[in-house]
């Protein structure tokens, strides 16, 4: 493994080199929470910390990371986040489930390191594993990447991801569950012309809750969406996509009776495009999401279903310390259910206007 340099502990901390230098030296200038910061971070990392101590030692005084706490003992959770930048606008739902890993594994006097590297050299060359108890890791992570980790036995749990190629621990919402639920209740609200925005192979996420759309279309025998519609092939341009659509349908004059949105933030924006275009909801059109992120005050308050965010984050660490615990135990998927939310976003057929 490569040597571990004083620039990348400050690049992971967010801090100077000197201000590294500082801190595992055991000089003043740098503050007790961003010492201990940074000495957790190069213990974690793997950095000889021997050197920067000598001298504390022969003047009899206890090195710095033992008078903190023992860094050097395997007391650190890697949480990596490796899409943090991609899955920015989706903050408020990562940022939950980061708060539900971090309280938990707080409360166990666990630290934890969070990592945002998508490189799986880059990844490796930061961590030692020795130093690491386990890692959890959040949303899309590419296969090389979990390849790399699974070399270095650390063990691991993955939420809202997983990998036909990579067997390991998950915890994830009951999408398709939710789904079907969110999907029956609009049928039996009076609506049958339905159209689905998000691309089903974006994530796994989406997937289950496009099948679970879908399923109960079919069973109900009403009209699925073909393949090639646009609204189910949304990338970056998903804006424009949605837009262009949504002119197309009103100019047409084929508008559905409701939108089913894989998530919140694909809700709002259609929501949005449709009053920009006249259309009233949910007078004229009806619109559901996924995930109760947050409400907008100018916009109608959306139908969705409930998201566990914190909880799916705490059930992570339990998972992990189970398998901690019992290492040759078969991998399990966690499947945690959300309730469906209706608001105003959502309106009976039989009383629209």
């Amino acid at each position: 493994m490569r040597r571990v340099t004083m620039q990348q502990i400050a690049d992971q901390v967010g801090v100077s080199k000197f201000a590294v230098s500082q801190a595992l030296s055991g000089k003043p200038g740098v503050g007790d929470e961003t010492r201990a910061k940074i000495i957790q971070t190069a213990a974690a990392l793997g950095y000889n910390l021997s050197s920067q101590w000598a001298i504390k030692k022969q003047s009899g005084e206890p090195p710095i990371h033992e008078r903190k706490t023992s860094a050097v003992s395997k007391n650190t959770v890697i949480v990596l986040l490796p899409n943090v930048r991609f899955q920015e606008r989706g903050a408020v739902f990562w940022g939950r489930i980061i708060d539900g890993v971090s309280s938990e594994l707080e409360k166990q006097g666990i630290r934890v390191m969070m990592v945002t590297e998508n490189n799986a050299e880059g990844f490796i060359d930061i961590i030692n594993p020795s130093a690491v108890l386990g890692l959890i890791g959040i949303g899309y992570i590419p296969s090389q990447l979990l390849l790399e980790i699974r070399k270095t036995a650390i063990p691991f749990v993955l939420i809202d991801h997983e990998d036909p190629l990579i067997p390991c621990d998950s915890v994830f919402m009951n999408n398709y569950d939710c789904f079907r639920k969110l999907t029956t209740n609009l049928i039996a609200l009076g609506h049958r012309r339905m159209r689905f925005i998000g691309n089903p192979t974006y994530s796994r996420s989406f997937h289950e809750r496009w099948l679970g759309f879908r399923m109960v279309l079919e069973e109900n025998r009403l009209s699925v969406p073909s393949t090639d519609d646009p609204l189910l092939n949304l990338d970056e341009n998903a804006q424009d996509v949605i837009e262009q659509t949504i002119n197309q349908l009103i100019e047409t004059n084929e508008l559905p009776q409701v939108f089913v949105c894989a998530n919140d933030f694909y809700a709002h924006m259609t929501i949005r495009l449709l009053i920009m275009r006249g259309v009233r909801v949910p007078v004229d059109v009806s619109v559901t999401g996924f995930d109760n992120t947050q409400e907008y005050r100018d916009l109608p308050s959306l139908s969705t279903v409930e998201v566990h965010n914190e909880l799916m984050g705490i059930r992570a660490v339990e998972v992990l310390q189970k398998r901690l615990k019992n290492p040759d135990l078969p991998y399990e998927k966690t499947l945690i259910y959300g309730e469906v939310l209706f608001r105003q976003s959502v309106a009976r057929c039989d009383i629209k206007e």
